[in-house]
């Protein structure tokens, strides 16, 4: 017998949503928030199956933060198709009861001149501009938001050195959407694993009562994993970066066969998605908590991979367990 569809109740104001969340709470139900930037693709259903399973009522959220992109990323060229997003969400056994979708989040009424930086240059190291600091697509717009959160070190390493305002903004608009939308439960994909590391650190060091669960990274059949940057490679583009997750796959079976020299791993991706004509941005063996760099695997670490094909940037990560 085919399961009826759910029509997900969809809001834009943040007072609604908060009144929203407060009436669930008051009938005694718990809220699960699976917070995405849309373009929803089997990665996102993952995570929205996953807080089935641990909350009563389920939240998606759907916004395209301009905090952390700089003016001179993809900010303007990232996907968008929110009516397909939609009936993604329908098609989910149990569906989700709202789908949070604000125009600004920064927008405070205050007459702040939006102009935020949907620009189309793709250019591929950060947000320094000459003679200025590096800044977002929100300071860059004039919008008049003020106010940060920071995960000091975490935000640092990986891709905290080529995108250094990326980490300050997930952590920004992380935190407002927990205000809104007042969760019990949060759901984060562990490809973004230092986002997911960093959200945790924030929960815990801030005393948000709020869990946050980190789902297994999905991938496509071939092993590419699942993003949705991914539509705007061309076929051959893909294929070349198909090369990132086979030779993590080598990397960390040889890591799980006795290979803990960090280095000659590194090396080994390194050579695979340069051959394949990917231009590297890191490829680190890194401390599965810390995220710092380790020489050799003595415990849990986690080999993550940023690297550009064509003018698009992936990244990947597998754990490791020796």
């Amino acid at each position: 017998m085919q399961m009826a569809t759910k029509n997900p109740l969809i809001i834009s104001d943040k007072d609604k949503m908060r009144q929203w969340s407060r009436s669930m709470r008051a009938q005694g139900k718990t809220i699960g928030l699976v917070p995405t930037m849309g373009y929803l693709h089997e990665g996102h259903l993952s995570l929205i199956r996953d807080a089935h399973k641990h909350s009563q009522s389920v939240v998606v959220s759907i916004y395209v933060n301009p905090g952390q992109f700089s003016p001179t990323e993809d900010l303007s060229t990232y996907p968008s198709d929110f009516l397909g997003d939609i009936d993604k969400l329908k098609s989910i056994p149990g569906g989700v009861d709202v789908v949070f979708h604000p125009h600004n989040l920064y927008d405070y009424g205050d007459n702040s001149n939006d102009r935020s930086c949907w620009n189309d240059s793709g250019d591929q190291h950060g947000g320094e501009r000459e003679g200025r600091e590096v800044v977002s697509c929100v300071e860059d717009g004039g919008m008049g938001h003020e106010t940060w959160v920071r995960v000091e070190k975490l935000e640092k390493p990986l891709c905290g050195k080529s995108r250094p305002v990326c980490f300050r903004g997930v952590a920004t608009i992380v935190t407002k959407l927990f205000n809104i939308v007042e969760p019990d439960v949060a759901f984060f994909g562990k490809k973004d694993y230092q986002q997911w590391r960093i959200i945790q650190r924030m929960v815990r060091d801030l005393d948000f009562g709020i869990k946050v669960i980190g789902s297994d990274l999905v991938r496509e059949p071939d092993g590419l994993a699942m993003s949705s940057r991914n539509v705007r490679l061309s076929p051959a583009e893909r294929d070349k970066a198909l090369s990132i997750s086979r030779s993590l796959t080598e990397a960390k079976a040889a890591a799980e066969n006795g290979q803990v020299n960090c280095r000659e791993l590194m090396n080994s991706v390194i050579r695979s998605v340069q051959g394949a004509g990917g231009l590297i941005d890191y490829a680190e063996v890194v401390d599965q908590e810390s995220l710092e760099a380790v020489e050799e695997i003595k415990g849990p670490a986690v080999f993550c991979v940023a690297a550009w094909f064509g003018k698009v940037r992936l990244i990947d990560n597998m754990e490791i367990s020796p």
